[in-house]
């Protein structure tokens, strides 16, 4: 037979040739995945900073910002005509478990109230009135002056027009614990998505192992999915021990369902790691990189409603907070956590996030620095 009659033959290719190209086109991504696991779990630090750092954060701040009764107020007479009767009225008062009384002179007083030893000072006039000085800029010294001043014209026979009642509530998804916890796995899921993402490549173009990486039959795309693909695996660990600490330590109660906590969660890490690539896509130097990732993040740390609402700002601020991917993840995860809001409900939080994670992805594929 010529070779010329051979030639079609040999380029039929078999299903098993054509079965192993198949599984070959992911087995280089594969093994990348593999090695960058590897690699952190060489790295320590990364154990702590990745997971150890942000339970003891939230365990103290659950622990100091926990459900207990209120202070008593602090309140500071100055001494002279009608200070004793005074302290007595207070003293006197159904409510005088809730004061802290000293009577000084008004120099000490009003140190003291400077230095924000006391939250409110009473200056009786020796006639039977008040003077109340407070600090309307200090939520405790407001606080104060309400309550003394109830107990004082009470003491003095008021009576209440209107006859109330009060009743005390502090349920589950209420407290400060419970609003901290998805602020907390958000801004982990962004510090470690950027850091971890960012830190190691441009470790590696400093080693020059990147350039050792483009010599191989690696495809490009592969290395980087391979990274962003890193972060949902810790992802999945993150969550878990976040989630475990507030419901077994603080009580918390989850009211969404674990897929759709975690689908919110590696939306964020594919969102942050697509702009952490991004930001490491050409920097040279640690130093370059670190300052870089912190004017990304600087933002996101105060606006998006890590530690606090972010309703306290400006109503002119509010477009700029809510578009940007740690309000939109931190919203979700609040959403579905403590009011098991569906992901059908979720969409344009949802939306923001893939926006900013695709859209920095790809740029990052194309700027992307081998040297």
């Amino acid at each position: 037979m010529s070779v010329a009659q051979e030639t079609p033959a040999a380029s039929v290719k078999s299903p098993r040739s054509q079965a192993a190209r198949r599984n070959g086109r992911w087995a280089g991504y594969t093994h990348l995945l593999m090695a960058r696991m590897r690699e952190l779990k060489r790295e320590p630090e990364v154990v702590f900073w990745v997971f150890v750092f942000p339970l003891l954060l939230a365990l103290g701040l659950g622990i100091a910002f926990r459900n207990k009764p209120g202070e008593a107020a602090s309140v500071a007479i100055v001494a002279g005509a009608g200070a004793p009767e005074t302290k007595a009225m207070l003293e006197g008062s159904p409510h005088h478990a809730t004061f802290k009384i000293d009577v000084q002179n008004e120099a000490t007083a009003q140190k003291g109230f400077r230095l924000g030893k006391y939250d409110l000072v009473i200056a009786p006039d020796g006639r039977g009135g008040f003077q109340y000085r407070y600090d309307p800029a200090r939520t405790e010294s407001v606080l104060a002056r309400a309550e003394v001043d109830d107990a004082l014209q009470a003491a003095a026979g008021r009576k209440d027009a209107v006859a109330t009642t009060a009743v005390t509530s502090s349920a589950p998804g209420s407290r400060y614990i419970d609003f901290l916890i998805p602020g907390l796995l958000g801004m982990n899921l962004m510090n470690s998505g950027m850091w971890g993402i960012g830190f190691a490549l441009v470790d590696m173009r400093q080693r020059k192992l990147l350039k050792r990486f483009v010599a191989t039959p690696m495809r490009r795309g592969d290395f980087l999915l391979a990274l962003l693909s890193s972060r949902l695996v810790l992802m999945i660990i993150e969550i878990a021990l976040l989630l475990s600490l507030g419901i077994f330590v603080f009580h918390m109660r989850v009211l969404g369902s674990l897929f759709s906590i975690v689908l919110l969660g590696a939306a964020g890490a594919v969102t942050f790691g697509g702009l952490g690539l991004l930001t490491a896509s050409r920097a040279q130097k640690i130093e370059s990189v670190s300052g870089l990732m912190n004017l990304v993040m600087m933002p996101m740390w105060i606006f998006s409603g890590v530690f606090f609402s972010y309703e306290r700002f400006p109503t002119m601020l509010q477009p700029f907070v809510k578009i940007l991917p740690l309000t939109a993840l931190n919203d979700a995860l609040r959403a579905s956590i403590l009011e098991g809001t569906p992901l059908t409900h979720q969409w344009p939080r949802l939306l923001v996030m893939l926006l900013w994670g695709g859209i920095s992805f790809a740029l990052a594929l194309r700027w992307f620095r081998w040297t």
